[in-house]
């Protein structure tokens, strides 16, 4: 499937037009599929035992507590490994920390960063490093397809996918693999309220809105729900409107989404002075500078 052309053969069925992004935001599962699948797998597959606990909160402050939440995972990895390099706890234990130049070079020349590009070029670029990468990422999605189920959305999450059926085209973005998220949307009988599912097969967040609604939509009709900083970028790239759910108070960043920014979105007040304000309060709760620095 092509799914990035999937995006560009949408048609407005509606005025308005609504991305949302899924772990984390929709679902409550962004710290359990990283503190349980993404974290014990990096420590394994990068032989990091003797570092584990700095390894740990390093990963978990690139995904989960900072500015760059919800990145992509291959150029997580590569953050949190130059990272970890230069902890002072890490250095003092003289430990190898894997410098992966094959990934690097990859993730310069290519937008689509999945595990199936990944293994298409890894066929006529193999080495060491990329194989690696690959074994790491895809011990992941087994480990995640095989243990994690019946993690269900936020309750106004819900409310909110349902009341904007009846106005607003829809679609998932998302850097999660795109049978992850099919799979969760399925099961939580959600994937009849969405015209499309946007993963990290079909590019960027900023290219799906751009592919799905970009030029089809007044862009005061578009808004992009997220709870990373790659959701809000998505957002200003293509010069739309963001809803922020925070991280930490969820559920109430979406009773506040279903109280009054849907409204606000609607009635063309939601620009100004209560954008800047939401961008605010959204940017107080993912801090750049690490705890140990």
């Amino acid at each position: 499937m092509d799914h990035g052309s999937v995006l560009k053969d949408l048609r407005p069925s509606h005025d308005y037009f609504i991305g949302i992004d899924s772990d984390g935001c929709v679902f409550d599962t962004m710290e359990v599929k990283h503190k349980e699948f993404f974290v014990p797998n990096f420590i394994r597959h990068f032989d990091l035992f003797t570092v584990s606990g700095p390894a740990r909160e390093t990963w978990e402050f690139v995904n989960l507590y900072s500015v760059t939440r919800g990145i992509n995972r291959f150029p997580a990895l590569l953050r949190v490994l130059d990272m970890l390099e230069k902890r002072k706890d890490v250095i003092e234990k003289a430990v190898s920390i894997p410098q992966l130049p094959s990934l690097k070079q990859w993730i310069g020349q290519e937008s689509r960063l999945s595990n199936q590009v990944l293994r298409s070029y890894f066929e006529t670029h193999r080495n060491i490093d990329l194989e690696q990468v690959l074994e790491w990422s895809e011990a992941v999605n087994d480990d995640i397809n095989r243990w994690l189920k019946n993690m269900p959305p936020f309750r106004h999450a819900r409310m909110v996918i349902e009341r904007t059926r009846s106005f607003a085209d829809t679609i998932v973005v998302s850097q999660t693999p795109y049978e992850a998220l099919e799979r969760e949307w399925k099961e939580h009988d959600l994937k009849k309220f969405v015209n499309a599912i946007a993963g990290q097969e079909s590019g960027t967040k900023s290219q799906h809105i751009a592919y799905a609604a970009k030029g089809k939509y007044p862009d005061n009709k578009i808004l992009m729900i997220g709870d990373a900083p790659g959701d809000l970028k998505a957002a200003e790239d293509n010069e739309v409107l963001f809803f922020p759910v925070i991280p930490g108070i969820e559920d109430l960043s979406w009773k506040n989404l279903l109280n009054e920014g849907l409204e606000r979105f609607m009635s063309g007040n939601f620009t100004g002075e209560y954008q800047a304000f939401l961008i605010t309060e959204f940017r107080k709760h993912l801090p750049e500078k690490a705890p140990w620095e």
